[in-house]
């Protein structure tokens, strides 16, 4: 037998062997796979306690959310900016009206990821300040009324925060208005 007639005979045997051990794979492969959902769902059965599930804002809900405060401080001739933060505060909408200070960017954000920390308006958290005046050294919060937290089964999930009305009184009712928006 010449070279060539080796080198060829060579590679179709090794072509045959993987292809042998392949369709040996493949077919102790299908019991296995059809096993698993089986096994998935018995584990199922057993709780975790290893993992948490959590509920998180969509952000189509943030946008909608968001349109909704703006459009609420439009109808008052407000001009400011909206924020939703989920859970953990990473921002999932800014929504700048047209006319909002350059400020209110900023503050929108730090009032929602107020709210959503502490699961409570941030007007009602001003008044915590008169207790504990230190709280408002903590990073990225802001201890003005106009966030407030969107809840899951009372748990906060996000936050809204609104900034550059005049009040923060008016901030906050047009942050309610885009959890208002997120009920219907």
């Amino acid at each position: 037998m010449n070279t060539r007639t080796r080198v060829l005979t060579g590679t179709a045997l090794a072509v045959a062997l993987a292809a042998g051990t392949f369709g040996a794979v493949s077919a102790s492969a299908t019991p296995a796979a059809e096993a698993a959902p089986a096994a998935a769902a018995k584990k199922d059965e057993v709780k975790d306690t290893n993992f948490t599930t959590t509920t998180h804002l969509t952000v189509d809900a943030a946008t909608r959310a968001a349109q909704a405060a703006l459009q609420a401080a439009e109808k008052e001739n407000q001009k400011v900016t909206v924020a939703v933060v989920d859970r953990n505060g990473n921002t999932i909408v800014t929504l700048r009206g047209d006319g909002a200070g350059p400020q209110s960017y900023e503050s929108a954000e730090r009032k929602a990821f107020t709210a959503v920390s502490w699961n409570a308006p941030t007007s009602v958290l001003v008044g915590r300040l008169a207790q504990t005046p230190n709280l408002k050294d903590i990073p990225g919060t802001l201890f003005l009324g106009g966030g407030t937290p969107v809840q899951a089964n009372g748990a906060p999930v996000a936050g809204i925060g609104v900034a550059g009305a005049p009040s923060g009184e008016l901030d906050e009712k047009f942050a309610k208005a885009g959890v208002d928006a997120l009920a219907k």
